[in-house]
């Protein structure tokens, strides 16, 4: 099976946030859904932390990437409305074989950097003491859980996340 979906929702996520999403790729694309979840404080912090660590990855991801666009001969916005049209069978867009042939090059060499990206995006939540599943469980029930997305900002803004 062709890795582009993934890859497309890789894209998707590194542009809008990589952090629990590039993690639970499947549980990403849902609609949000009320997860309810106790949540020490303790356990928040190490949420906070990872979630850091992530978007600071997820800068370093973005730059790569980027760099790997370019450095295979297309601008990142000629190369996204390519990739874009190419998972979109409805969708036309007008590229010269050589844009078409640039595309496949980069798209294979992202390709091969993702179980990389994966694995350090796996590591920085184990490092914080959470199981993936358990940080996928804090990610959703933070998309619709105000009281804890409260506690979540307030915790960053003092410096212990």
């Amino acid at each position: 099976m062709f890795k582009s979906k993934k890859i497309a929702g890789l894209l998707v996520v590194f542009a809008l946030f990589a952090g629990s999403a590039a993690i639970a790729q499947n549980t990403a694309m849902q609609q949000p859904q009320t997860v309810d979840v106790e949540v020490s404080d303790a356990e928040l912090s190490k949420f906070a932390k990872a979630y850091q660590g992530l978007r600071m990855m997820n800068q370093q991801v973005n730059q790569k990437m980027m760099k790997t666009v370019q450095d295979g001969g297309l601008e990142v916005q000629r190369f996204n409305e390519i990739h874009q049209a190419s998972q979109d069978p409805n969708k036309e867009i007008e590229a010269t074989e050589e844009e078409l042939a640039k595309h496949k090059a980069i798209l294979a060499k992202i390709e091969s950097m993702q179980g990389e990206f994966q694995k350090k995006m796996e590591n920085t939540v184990k490092d914080q003491g959470l199981t993936l599943e358990r940080f996928e469980k804090l990610s959703l029930a933070l998309q619709t859980d105000q009281e804890l997305q409260t506690r979540l900002q307030k915790m960053m803004q003092q410096g212990q996340g």
